[in-house]
C-alpha cells in the first residue's frame, strides 16, 4: 500500500493507496472526502496546532536548535522502535534514498530550523500566519506539478482562511521592520519548502512502510539540527521545569510520532491541495491554545477569525 507523508513522504501498501498516491483514484471515488484521510487530517491539526504554544513555552527554557533537533532525534528512535515491534523492515532500498533525503532537508531540517528562529524574531502569531501560507504555494505547486487544478471552492476557501488568518492578527500587524525581517524570511522560507515537499511527496512517493519511512525521514532531518545545536548552543538541561519536561515529551511523542505519522496517512489519501490547505487549522488551534495557555488575548475579533478559518478547512475539505 503507497502511503505519502506531508512533510517527508511516506508509503504503504495496498492497491487503492497506490492509486491515490499517483493521484488515480476510482471513477467512483472522490478523495477529498476520504472519511479517514480528514479523520487522519484532523489529528495532525491538533497534535501541530497545541504544539506552538508548547514549542513557546519551551523556547523560555531551552535555546530552539537543541528544542527542535533533540526531540526530533528521540521521537524518530521511537518510530523506530514502533515500526520493529510492528515487523516492519528499516531497510531502505537503494532508489528510495536520494526522495528519502530531499524529503527530510525539505520538511523536518528545514522546517524545524527555520520556524524554531522564526519565533526567536517574530510573535507566535505571526510567524504561525506567514507559516501557514503554505497552502498558497503548494496549491500553486499542486498545478504544474500534479495536474491537480485548482477549483473555485478551493479558490474561495482559501480566500477565506487567509481572510480568518489575516483577522487573527488583529490591530498587530506584521509590521515587518527591520528587527522582525530575518523572521518573516525564514518562516516564508520554511513554508515554502514545506509545501514544495509535500507536492514532491505526491508526485515520488517512497516505497516503504509509514512507521519506518517517517522514522527515516525525522531521524535525516532532525540530526543535523541537533547536532547544530551541540554546538552553537549551550543548554542547560538541569535548569528545565518539571513542567518543561512533561511539555517536552508532548512534542516528542504527539509532535513527531503521533501528528507526523497521521499526516502521511492524510495526504496519501487527499489531494495535496486539500491536505495543504486542511493544515490552516493549525494556527487556529494554536492561538486557542496559546490563549487558554499561556493567557495570550483572545477577543470577540480573534473568534470571529477563528470560525472564518474553519469554515474554510470544512469548505476546502468538502470541494
Amino acid at each position: 500500500m503507497q502511503r505519502q507523508g506531508g512533510c517527508p513522504i511516506s508509503v504503504s501498501t495496498q492497491p487503492s493507496l497506490t492509486e491515490s498516491a499517483r493521484g488515480t483514484t476510482p471513477k467512483a471515488a472522490r478523495p477529498g472526502l476520504a472519511p479517514a484521510g480528514l479523520i487522519f487530517l484532523a489529528i495532525t491539526s491538533v497534535g501541530w496546532g497545541l504544539n506552538w504554544p508548547a514549542t513557546k513555552y519551551l523556547l523560555s527554557e531551552l535555546p530552539p536548535l537543541t528544542l527542535r533537533g533533540g526531540t526530533g532525534v528521540v521521537g524518530a528512535v521511537l518510530l523506530a522502535l514502533l515500526a520493529v515491534l510492528r515487523g516492519q523492515s528499516l531497510r531502505v532500498a537503494r532508489p528510495m534514498w536520494p526522495r528519502l533525503v530531499l524529503a527530510g532537508l525539505l520538511n523536518v531540517t528545514g522546517w524545524m530550523v527555520l520556524m524554531g528562529l522564526a519565533l526567536v524574531y517574530l510573535p507566535a502569531s505571526e510567524a504561525a500566519l506567514i507559516a501557514y501560507t503554505m497552502p498558497v504555494w503548494a496549491a500553486a505547486l499542486a498545478w504544474p506539478v500534479l495536474g491537480e487544478r485548482p477549483t473555485p471552492m478551493r479558490a474561495l476557501a482559501l480566500v477565506m482562511a487567509f481572510a480568518g488568518l489575516s483577522a487573527i492578527m488583529g490591530g498587530n500587524g506584521l509590521a515587518a521592520t527591520m528587527e522582525k525581517l530575518p523572521g518573516i524570511i525564514m518562516a516564508l522560507g520554511g513554508s515554502i519548502g514545506f509545501a514544495i515537499g509535500t507536492v514532491l511527496a505526491k508526485r515520488w512517493p517512497l516505497q516503504m512502510p509509514p512507521i519506518p519511512a517517517a522514522a527515516w525521514q525525522i531521524g535525516i532531518g532532525c540530526a543535523p539540527v541537533a547536532l547544530a545545536g551541540v554546538l552553537l548552543e549551550t543548554s542547560h538541561f538541569d535548569a528545565v521545569t518539571r513542567f518543561g519536561w512533561v511539555v517536552l515529551a508532548y512534542s516528542t511523542v504527539v509532535q513527531f510520532c503521533i501528528a507526523y505519522v497521521c499526516w502521511f496517512a492524510a495526504l496519501a489519501r487527499l489531494p495535496a491541495s486539500v491536505a495543504a490547505i486542511g493544515t490552516m487549522a493549525v494556527p487556529v488551534i494554536g492561538v486557542i491554545a496559546s490563549a487558554l495557555a499561556l493567557g495570550e488575548p483572545l477577543g470577540a475579533g480573534q473568534i470571529a477569525a477563528l470560525i472564518l478559518t474553519l469554515a474554510a478547512v470544512a469548505l476546502a475539505t468538502r470541494s
